[in-house]
Order: structure tokens, then sequence, then C-alpha cells
């Protein structure tokens, strides 16, 4: 939550996660450890894809965000990256 300079609160898109309160360590499992129960935290989550969008945007490179880990994050962005190209030709 934010507050705007009228004194208004403003709810981030966060305020609303599935994963709020949740432990963050779920999140940022050990290297070959399961990621089942974070992606289930974000299964059904009204925010997920503005979980996804921000980890694109802002190139986090660990953990799972938007439901996906980092190679599925990995392999979005190439796609998105093959897509604009394409578009650009």
């Amino acid at each position: 939550m934010h507050i705007a300079s009228d004194g208004h609160e403003i709810h981030g898109w966060q305020d609303f996660a599935n994963c709020l309160g949740v432990d963050p360590d779920l999140f940022f499992p050990e290297r070959g450890a399961s990621t089942r129960e974070a992606k289930e935290v974000c299964r059904g989550c009204e925010v997920r894809g503005d979980c996804l969008e921000y980890a694109l945007a802002n190139g986090e490179k660990f953990g799972i965000w938007g439901g996906m880990s980092e190679r599925e994050r990995r392999r979005v962005r190439r796609q998105r990256a093959l897509a604009r190209r394409s578009a650009g030709a």
C-alpha cells in the first residue's frame, strides 16, 4: 500500500497477492528443491499476471514470480524477444 499526496491509500497489486503473509523462503527454494508448494500459492491468485510482469520487467533472476520459475521466465523472455524481432521484420 502507498499513500498518495492527497492522503488516500493506493493499493498496489502486491496488496492483493495470495502470497501476502506467506514465508518468503517458500518462493526461493534451494537449487533442485521442489517449487510445487510455491506455485500452488500462485495458482488462482488474482494478481498473478501483475507479479509475472513485474518480475520480467525488473529482471528477477531468482525465485517463483507469477507462478513461474527462473527457467520458465527465461523462456517467456526469449519468446517475447523473438516475437518482437519477427514483428519488426
